[in-house]
């Protein structure tokens, strides 16, 4: 089984187009990503459990963190900026050379920018999911 390498895992987000025929853009200046996925968990312990914690599965809900060097007039991240400043709702995806891709809507909910005296300028960018996170195999037609 072959190994992966991060730098070719790429967050997109949709810039136009139609629910049929969406028009997905990368990312300009990534230089990480992490997607998080947690699962809520219920206590539902009773005292009839023995003294043993007992759980169930509640909600599940996802994150999506990136950062990165700014280019100017990005078209992704001036999309992103529209966005925030219209506290609208985006899609975005994560993108594996495989084909392999992780989808859903989000907000945006940290977007600062960085201009150190001595450094590039960077971004960091952190998206809440609302709703489901679908899954397509490359396979998957």
């Amino acid at each position: 089984m072959a190994k992966l390498a991060g730098v070719d895992v790429l967050l997109y987000v949709q810039t136009g187009g139609t629910n049929d025929t969406p028009t997905y853009t990368v990312l300009g200046g990534q230089s990480g990503a992490t997607l998080n996925r947690a699962t809520h968990v219920v206590d539902v312990t009773s005292k009839d459990a023995n003294g043993w914690a007992e759980n169930v599965a509640g909600v599940n809900s996802w994150t999506l963190e990136c950062n990165g060097f700014l280019i100017a007039d990005d078209t992704a991240t001036v999309y992103l900026e529209q966005s925030w400043l219209n506290r609208a709702m985006i899609k975005a995806e994560i993108r594996f050379p495989s084909g392999r891709k992780y989808t859903g809507h989000c907000i945006i909910s940290d977007f600062p920018y960085e201009f150190p005296q001595d450094g590039a300028a960077t971004y960091k960018l952190s998206l809440t999911g609302t709703g489901a996170l679908t899954l397509m195999d490359g396979s998957t037609p």
